[in-house]
């Protein structure tokens, strides 16, 4: 199958504004595509370091793009659409609204030799749900417990019904690590020394520069990898990493961002592919301080955004204003929350001087120092200086800002990054509006009544149901201005022609299940 066959096979409904990019750069290549093969190294360019290679303890949305290669879920996703599929668990059921019964495959084994088998996962059910260095905790919040029921099974107890389980699972709450592995390091965590059960092992990691890993001669996916192994280069600098790709020093570079795209069409190397994603810019909001413990405040900023020409300044048009943290493709996507926040200045700066600033206020945000980063905060600086917001731009490396932001030092009362999406809606809700939630920057409360919709979001398998629970989650976030959501922006991945069957996904994030290299 060509990259062009892939994209038209995804919903042409939700193709890029304008049809800018609707037109995929194939760089020439129509030829029909050979039998897959295996052998070669995948070099991919990737624009940050990991914040940690435990899926348990790491903090940042772009770990995924080297946790996926390491670590298999219990869960998988559809490219498409996000529904769960099998995964290291062969199958599933709820036996009754708080029973949930994984039945694990048999046969797998982690990278360093030992068993994935019942005991394993429990084992990681309890370190995800309780280990002190977890991030994640809030991902299993409606676990109760855990027991083993059979060699291959276990069976979780639920605090109460939650239908988005099998997609949690389809995340770091699903991905099995070495419980040999944790028990033997002194850190007690994989951070640096990840053992997995995916379809590479981890060889090395060179600190901001490279990291490399292997195939798993032992993978269950028959015939897969078909590479050899991935090295991936850290080149922050975009540009680099795009020009590291035309140089043929890498294969591929992910996650580009629009202004990219004028570059790759140029070159008679490179073939595109793109598709709608889950991945929103947004300001992420400390409610807990000042200034943002005002809902003025928070009110005024998303009212003094241009949302749509935010879009066309900093994404050259190809993305989706985000009104909300669902995109309009996404099937919760509740249309009536889009017109709580349209660009309303004098509402802005009526809000501001009610809120005690009417001559004006700065506030100090936190973000990252690459090009594109700066380029939005300088839009939103020039954007809010019209309401009379001043904004500061305190930056870092993603994994230092992020950490600061989220973890236990609680740094800065707002942090302009992106959330990258989950599989099941009512996970992005949860970890970053209930109350002790990991993305919830101040761990601060929020009104009982969302964290039950949040709740009754889980409740039901009926899709008609969740939807309508989700239209009220959407609404409390808004409505009480939790967050400022800037844009979703597409998947932009460019490749060298050797490189075959990648596809874009709705999440966003790489996987390199059926990629393989053309001598």
């Amino acid at each position: 199958m060509t990259t062009k066959t892939i994209w038209t096979t995804r919903r042409e409904a939700m193709a890029l504004l304008s049809g800018a990019v609707a037109g995929v750069a194939l760089g020439g290549d129509a030829r029909a595509q050979a039998a897959p093969k295996r052998g070669g190294i995948l070099r991919v360019s990737a624009f940050t370091n990991p914040s940690s290679l435990d899926p348990a303890t790491g903090g940042a949305g772009s770990d995924h793009a080297f946790l996926f290669t390491m670590y298999d879920t219990l869960t998988e996703w559809d490219f498409d659409t996000l529904k769960p599929r099998p995964g290291l668990a062969e199958s599933w059921s709820f036996t009754d609204p708080t029973t949930f019964v994984l039945n694990i495959r048999p046969g797998v084994t982690f990278h360093d030799g030992t068993p994935l088998d019942a005991e394993a996962v429990k084992f990681n059910f309890e370190r995800n749900k309780t280990d002190p260095k977890s991030n994640i905790k809030a991902d299993l919040a409606t676990m109760a417990s855990v027991a083993v029921t059979g060699p291959m099974q276990v069976t979780l107890k639920l605090n109460t019904p939650d239908a988005a389980m099998p997609g949690i699972l389809s995340d770091r709450a699903g991905m099995m690590v070495s419980p040999a592995a944790v028990k033997a390091s002194a850190a007690g965590n994989l951070t640096r020394t990840p053992v997995g059960a995916g379809a590479y092992a981890f060889v090395s990691w060179a600190d901001g520069e490279r990291i490399v890993v292997k195939r798993n001669e032992k993978y269950w996916k028959a015939n897969r990898p078909y590479p050899d192994g991935i090295e991936f280069a850290i080149i922050p600098e975009l540009t680099t990493g795009v020009r590291s790709v035309t140089a043929g020093q890498n294969d591929l570079i992910y996650q580009l961002p629009p202004r990219q795209k004028v570059v790759v069409d140029r070159s008679n190397t490179l073939k595109v592919v793109n598709g709608p994603t889950l991945y929103v810019f947004q300001i992420f909001l400390n409610w807990a301080k000042p200034p943002f413990d005002d809902i003025r405040i928070r009110k005024a900023i998303n009212f003094g955004i241009d949302r749509e020409a935010f879009v066309k300044a900093s994404l050259a048009g190809l993305a989706e204003p985000a009104y909300m943290n669902l995109p309009k493709s996404h099937w919760a996507y509740d249309k009536s929350v889009a017109g709580l926040y349209s660009y309303d200045p004098d509402k802005a700066r009526k809000l501001l001087a009610e809120a005690g600033f009417k001559e004006g206020t700065t506030i100090e945000i936190g973000s990252y120092p690459d090009q594109d980063s700066v380029q939005r905060q300088e839009i939103l600086i020039e954007q809010l200086r019209k309401v009379g917001i001043g904004l500061r731009f305190i930056n870092a490396p993603v994994a230092e800002a992020a950490g600061a932001f989220f973890g236990a030092e609680k740094r800065g009362s707002g942090l302009l990054a992106a959330w990258t999406g989950r599989p099941d809606p009512s996970l992005t809700y949860a970890l970053m509006f209930t109350k002790d939630a990991y993305f919830n920057g101040g761990r601060a409360p929020v009104p009982p009544e969302l964290e039950a919709a949040i709740k009754e979001s889980r409740a039901s398998e009926d899709i008609e149901i969740r939807r309508k629970a989700f239209a009220l989650v959407q609404r409390l976030v808004m409505d009480n201005a939790f967050v400022v959501p800037l844009a979703f922006q597409y998947e932009l991945v460019a490749m060298n022609k050797k490189v075959q069957g990648y596809r874009p996904n709705l999440l966003g994030k790489p996987k390199y299940d059926d990629v393989w290299l053309e001598s």
